[in-house]
């Protein structure tokens, strides 16, 4: 593809557009802004129907569909699913819709990632149980790399803790530890946070590990594979166009807090309604 050059000379610095279920894609958005200082953001969370774990793989395409069409009226030039429910039910699908615009999932670099460094051993997953049951790491990964095995566990409470502020003290330390001390994580090499909310707790994950365990940040290698994506199709921005912006589909307050832990700072939430 050919590079996209405006009458300033500067590459393309239309928007990236990023979406979530919720705001645990925020963990993304934000490694994406420190990876690409020069890219506006365009962030949709569908709080109307969250969480996504629990939805039928048609509802979950469905609505990642709607989000995208959205995010591209927008003008953005390619599209983030920061979400591991949504890259594992409809990726491939909006793939097929929309075939000449960049779309990135967060399970594929990740999973990439894990094939190419680690030659053998046990590469270990943690996610929510539809992440889990959908098996999207074991198979993607010894699809790439036969001589890895690839243990996994469900850690449903891992989600509603961090959503409200609860990480970082004993009584959270304590449940990451008992997901973590699960016989089959016995011997790990590495571990994938299979959430975008788990960055969060990444600091009580190495903890438990004592050093001795790569626990891998999906959120930040999406970052470093997007940056890869944009200068690879010739579409990266050398300014930034405008202010990031954050959309979400159903508004509460409780959203609003809550983003600051995402994001790391103060965001606008705008309430855009598009299932109306």
């Amino acid at each position: 593809m050919c590079s996209k050059i405006n009458t300033f000379g500067s590459m393309d610095n239309r928007p990236i557009g990023i979406f979530d279920s919720g705001v645990g894609g925020l963990t993304v958005a934000k490694a994406i802004a420190e990876e690409l200082p020069n890219e506006q953001l365009i962030y949709f969370g569908d709080t109307a129907h969250l969480p996504y774990g629990d939805k039928s793989k048609e509802s979950v395409r469905a609505y990642s569909n709607r989000i995208t069409g959205f995010l591209l009226a927008k003008g953005c030039k390619a599209i983030v699913i920061a979400c591991n429910t949504a890259s594992a039910h409809a990726y491939s699908e909006l793939k097929k819709f929309y075939p000449k615009i960049p779309i990135i999932n967060v399970v594929n670099p990740t999973v990439n990632y894990c094939a190419e460094k680690y030659d053998q051993g046990k590469v270990g997953v943690i996610a929510t149980k539809g992440t889990i049951q959908s098996r999207i790491y074991p198979r993607k990964i010894v699809k790439k790399n036969p001589n890895l095995e690839v243990p996994q566990n469900a850690a449903p409470l891992l989600v509603p803790m961090i959503e409200e502020g609860f990480f970082n003290n004993n009584i959270s330390q304590t449940i990451i530890n008992s997901y973590l001390s699960a016989k089959n994580f016995e011997d790990i090499s590495a571990l994938i946070l299979g959430c975008t909310h788990y960055p969060l707790i990444k600091g009580e994950v190495e903890r438990f590990f004592q050093g001795k365990v790569d626990v891998i940040d999906s959120a930040s290698v999406v970052a470093q594979y997007t940056k890869k994506i944009l200068k690879k199709e010739g579409i990266a921005s050398e300014h930034k166009k405008g202010e990031n912006l954050f959309f979400i589909s159903d508004f509460t307050e409780s959203f609003e807090e809550t983003s600051k832990l995402f994001f790391g700072q103060k965001i606008d939430l705008r309430e855009e309604r598009i299932w109306d």
